[in-house]
């Protein structure tokens, strides 16, 4: 079984003149991240390698994450075709994982989120917020095969607040 975790970046913001891979997360965005990031803890969730966009606000929401979860930042890298907002990137670079990694945890970017979630996923979802959180299980053993797998667990922030 191969397990793929998609992580959308946190909430940004766009009141500093900086390069798009630059833009800092709001506080919302933050807040958001350790609040996914807990629901996922109570599940009791578990990855073997994670990896992110390198992208500032996709960079730090990992790190809120990885840092809630207790994660081995030796089981950590920041990859360059991360910063990919069609996904077919984010797909060939999941789909060339070495096959000793069993389950992943991404962060990273839409449309590429929505998109891979909907193709790799049996739940259909209209849009992966901000520090939104689907996992989606493959009955294979090698990446290279993944296909269309169970969605396992829907994290959304909105789902989460008190109303």
């Amino acid at each position: 079984m191969k397990t793929v975790t998609l992580v959308r970046h946190g909430k940004s913001s766009w009141d500093y003149d900086v390069s798009d891979k630059d833009r800092p997360l709001k506080e919302r965005g933050i807040n958001d991240a350790h609040l996914v990031t807990k629901k996922a803890n109570e599940n009791k969730f578990q990855v073997d390698f994670a990896y992110s966009s390198p992208a500032n606000r996709a960079l730090h929401t990992s790190m809120i994450f990885l840092r809630n979860l207790g994660f081995d930042f030796n089981k950590f890298q920041v990859r360059e075709e991360l910063y990919d907002f069609s996904g077919h990137n984010v797909e060939n670079f999941i789909m060339g994982l070495g096959d000793e990694i069993d389950s992943v945890l991404v962060f990273g970017h839409n449309y590429a989120f929505t998109s891979l979630a909907n193709t790799w996923g049996d739940q259909y979802i209209d849009n992966v917020p901000t520090s939104g959180l689907v996992q989606i299980k493959f009955n294979v053993e090698v990446w290279s095969k993944i296909s269309k797998g169970s969605t396992e667990q829907i994290i959304f922030p909105k789902h989460l607040k008190n109303k």
